[in-house]
């Protein structure tokens, strides 16, 4: 067996040869992206479930990777379908139960609260002022005394004022406000 040699052969001395000349030049992808000179070393998909790939620099992955949806052009039933079908398949690299929510939100508000968001036409992060402002909106169009005689706008006000109890006593239940002393 021939041994490969490891000594170089210009003993230390740079002067005597070229910087570099003993290697080759580095094939080096670039960007994707129109006009872009950078290296391209991140892959992204082309497209969901496509072998295909783009190869961005660092920036243009990042904006990239911001428009990236991968349930886009599927209807909400076949995403679900889809994502259920990958959790199953994915099996043993399921999320640790102890972190995992039931639905959206950051796990702060009951389940109640939720609903009672759902029923104000509120996102789930929403302050307690925006609350009070959809409140307002919606018990103002829905109020018995502006639309007489429609029953569905009476149910519907009254779901409204449920859902802000429930809102309210949770917010006040939040914050601590001293008593005042007699």
């Amino acid at each position: 067996m021939a041994r490969i040699p490891t000594r170089s052969n210009d003993w230390g001395f740079p002067r005597w040869r070229g910087y570099g000349a003993g290697r080759e030049a580095a094939n080096v992808r670039l960007c994707d992206r129109h006009g872009c000179e950078e290296p391209g070393d991140c892959p992204a998909p082309k497209s969901p479930n496509s072998p295909d790939r783009w190869y961005f620099c660092q920036t243009h992955a990042a904006e990239y990777n911001r428009g990236w949806n991968y349930f886009e052009g599927l209807s909400a039933e076949e995403a679900a379908a889809r994502e259920a079908d990958e959790r199953r398949d994915a099996g043993g690299y399921q999320q640790s139960r102890h972190q995992a929510w039931a639905g959206p939100g950051d796990g702060t508000r009951s389940r109640d609260e939720m609903r009672a968001l759902e029923v104000l036409e509120l996102e789930v992060d929403a302050s307690f002022e925006d609350v009070r402002l959809a409140w307002r909106r919606l018990a103002k169009s829905n109020h018995p005394d502006v639309r007489p005689g429609d029953a569905e706008a009476a149910k519907r006000f009254q779901a409204i004022q449920a859902a802000y109890e429930v809102l309210r006593a949770a917010e006040d239940a939040r914050t601590w406000k001293p008593r005042a002393e007699a």
